[in-house]
């Protein structure tokens, strides 16, 4: 607790105490402020609070970021699985028969206890054994953890699950793109104008009167330039053509030079001397 106040000195405070002073506070200042009264039922059990004015995600990582390892006890619930790694474990050779009765597989190497695989010894869910509990204690693993834990938000009156805290901005943006296109949606099919069909409604009826001014003698500037590519398209198409033809054509022109050298060669080995004779 004390690292926690530390790291979060100037960012928020940690106010810890007896419930039953904590109800009574509460009902105090529910009477003039009744927002408060939704905090009333979830003051039970080992809870505190925490005030701060600060951005709410990194407060939470700061009260989750400190942790204290515990051992295992006998009877109870394991928050999470637990797997004693295989290497020396510093217990003498007599111990073997207590590895044994747990069916771990060991050897004895260098005077002491060695575990030979890596081995699942509790799952997560499953009450610990008093010959678990033991044993982590011999081998002085402390399994577990325990530190604070986030169980509700409140802001500006609202109660919040800690869950909330986890959306980044591009999840927020998704959520309400869908909205937008489900309203838009709703009002295309209605036929109620929104903010949020109306750009779907202006292409639509752009495209209808584009439709019509094709089909027609009916012409405006936009729609100018779609009936010069339907009448003559063509004439869209030939500066692309002009340009892959290019290359053809100048290696045509080369083909007659290689031929002339060919025969060049030819004269020089076949019909006089290598070194100058006749």
């Amino acid at each position: 607790m004390q690292k926690i106040r530390h790291a979060l000195r100037g960012q928020a405070v940690i106010q810890m105490g007896k419930n039953t002073m904590i109800r009574k506070a509460l009902r105090e200042l529910i009477e003039t402020n009744p927002v408060y009264e939704s905090i009333l039922p979830l003051v039970k059990g080992n809870v505190g609070f925490v005030f701060t004015k600060g951005d709410l995600n990194h407060t939470r990582s700061k009260l989750l970021e400190f942790r204290v390892g515990a051992p295992a006890k006998a009877g109870i619930i394991a928050p999470n699985d637990v797997i004693v790694p295989k290497g020396p474990t510093g217990m003498e050779p007599t111990q073997t028969s207590f590895l044994q009765a747990l069916n771990i597989a060991s050897k004895i190497n260098r005077g002491q206890v060695e575990i030979i695989n890596d081995v699942p010894l509790i799952k997560k869910g499953e009450k610990v054994g008093s010959s678990e509990a033991t044993l982590l204690a011999k081998l002085n693993i402390k399994p577990f953890s325990y530190g604070l834990q986030v169980l509700h938000v409140f802001d500006n009156g609202h109660i919040y699950d800690p869950s909330v805290l986890d959306l980044t901005d591009a999840d927020l943006l998704a959520k309400f793109t869908d909205g937008l296109n489900r309203v838009a949606s709703l009002s295309l099919e209605l036929g109620l104008p929104t903010l949020a069909s109306l750009p779907h409604s202006l292409a639509s009826a752009y495209k209808n009167v584009l439709a019509v001014a094709v089909e027609t003698d009916y012409t405006f500037p936009a729609a100018k330039q779609i009936k010069d590519y339907i009448a003559n398209p063509n004439a869209h198409a030939t500066a692309a053509p002009a340009a892959k033809t290019a290359a053809p054509a100048a290696a045509e022109e080369k083909k007659p030079e290689k031929v002339v050298e060919e025969e060049e060669d030819d004269d020089m080995f076949g019909g006089g001397g290598l070194f100058g004779d006749d």
